[in-house]
């Protein structure tokens, strides 16, 4: 029975894995990635462009509150709501004829990933055992690493054929969704014993981990917010900043005249640079989390003027691209212990609202960044991008004197956690 439960759950872990890296990877991150070649076709400047990167951040938002609501009881459902939405979202964006179904289409793909990380919360939590739940939930919500090089391969492929490519991750999708429910089921009677379709009272009354931030709860007391006021404004200044290399990192590529099939590995090297957050999660799990914060903000200051200034040296552009990626990822696992090291007891609640935020700061970044795309060029974007991702390492600056170093096993795990979470 042991060794069986640990095939069931290793082939669920797997399955939620590839949900995530679908719905994060190849569906909602991947707009940027096809965005020249969509401009060229539907005939839209760049600040439509960054008016549909904020709509789809703001679905986001909607499909994760939804989805910590719904997750205790009603997580199978967001499963198929998860793979149903980011599959009828990017096969619309593949249809669409023109910008307005396009948007629509893109708006209701970005929804399937926030509703995806609640519902896999709950169902690694009925599947698995108690001592494998932290570790599963760390490699599933790391799938956004893999979904990004994932859909850099397939731009590399397929490029110019963009509709193509959105046909590819509507199917992903399907099968993703559907593996989990199969995999989900079968992992949750092997691990009760009982007979196909009951529900052990372990599994039933399993309590929700730092990622399920579930109401009641997702708005801390105000007396939380006051004290992670710096935090909070850190996370929304971040999320603004990012929104200039997610959305306009490879159109500054191909107006720098970079071949497609060359500037399609920018995805890849993002990819494999939020991956590499697992490597070097140890070693950075020894600064306090306000000195990491500082840290990582400066690193994705750092690849994003570096791609803003040297564009069409492609070795650079690629080593800014794996600097962002590292350094956006290892971020988010940032917030979660600086919030953890505040105020542990509301620790849940408090990373549900800083991510919250981030994603939120990417709907404000966009639409700005895309006027001064308009106005200045993709350079001029992207250098103001480093400039807010400079100021977003400010706020950390008073916790820095006082905080202390956090355990290294928690910190080790946070930042692989976190991707899936934004």
């Amino acid at each position: 029975m042991p060794r069986r439960a640990h095939r069931a759950g290793l082939a669920l872990v797997v399955a939620g894995t590839a949900l995530i890296a679908v719905t994060y990877g190849l569906v909602r991150l991947a707009y940027g990635l096809y965005l020249p070649e969509i401009q060229a076709d539907l005939g839209f400047d760049a600040g439509v462009a960054g008016a549909i990167s904020s709509g789809g951040s703001s679905a986001y938002v909607v499909g994760a509150v939804l989805g910590f609501a719904a997750a205790g009881r009603r997580f199978r459902g967001l499963v198929v709501a998860a793979g149903a939405t980011a599959a009828i979202g990017a096969a619309g964006m593949a249809l669409a004829p023109d910008v307005v179904p396009f948007a629509v289409a893109a708006l209701l793909g970005s929804t399937g990933a926030g509703l995806a990380s609640p519902a896999l919360v709950r169902i690694l939590q009925r599947g698995l055992d108690d001592g494998r739940q932290a570790g599963a939930q760390a490699v599933v919500n790391a799938g956004t690493g893999p979904g990004l090089v994932a859909a850099g391969v397939l731009a590399f492929a397929l490029l110019p054929q963009w509709r193509l490519a959105w046909f590819v991750a509507a199917g992903a999708a399907i099968v993703a969704a559907g593996a989990v429910l199969v995999l989900e089921r079968r992992a949750s009677d092997v691990r009760s014993g009982d007979a196909p379709g009951t529900e052990s009272p372990a599994t039933a009354t399993a309590t929700t981990t730092t990622t399920d931030a579930a109401p009641p709860g997702l708005v801390p007391p105000l007396g939380w917010i006051a004290a992670h006021r710096w935090v909070l404004l850190a996370a929304l200044l971040a999320g603004g900043a990012s929104a200039g290399v997610w959305n306009y990192g490879r159109s500054l590529l191909a107006d720098a005249g970079v071949p497609a099939g060359v500037s399609a590995w920018a995805w890849v090297c993002l990819g494999a640079g939020g991956t590499a957050v697992v490597v070097t999660a140890r070693p950075l799990s020894r600064l306090a989390p306000g000195a990491l914060w500082a840290l990582t903000l400066a690193a994705m200051a750092a690849g994003t003027a570096g791609l803003a200034t040297l564009p069409g040296v492609v070795p650079a552009a690629l080593v800014a691209c794996a600097a962002f990626g590292w350094a956006y990822t290892a971020a988010t696992g940032a917030l979660i212990a600086w919030t953890a090291e505040i105020d542990a007891a509301q620790a849940a609640s408090g990373t549900a609202l800083l991510f919250v935020l981030l994603v939120l700061g990417q709907a404000a970044g966009a639409p700005l960044l895309g006027w001064v795309v308009a106005a200045h060029g993709y350079g001029a974007a992207l250098t103001v991008a480093a400039i807010g991702a400079l100021l977003a390492a400010l706020p950390a600056l008073p916790a820095l004197s006082a905080a202390r170093p956090s355990r290294p096993q928690e910190v080790a795990e946070t930042p692989a956690r976190a991707q899936g979470s934004r």
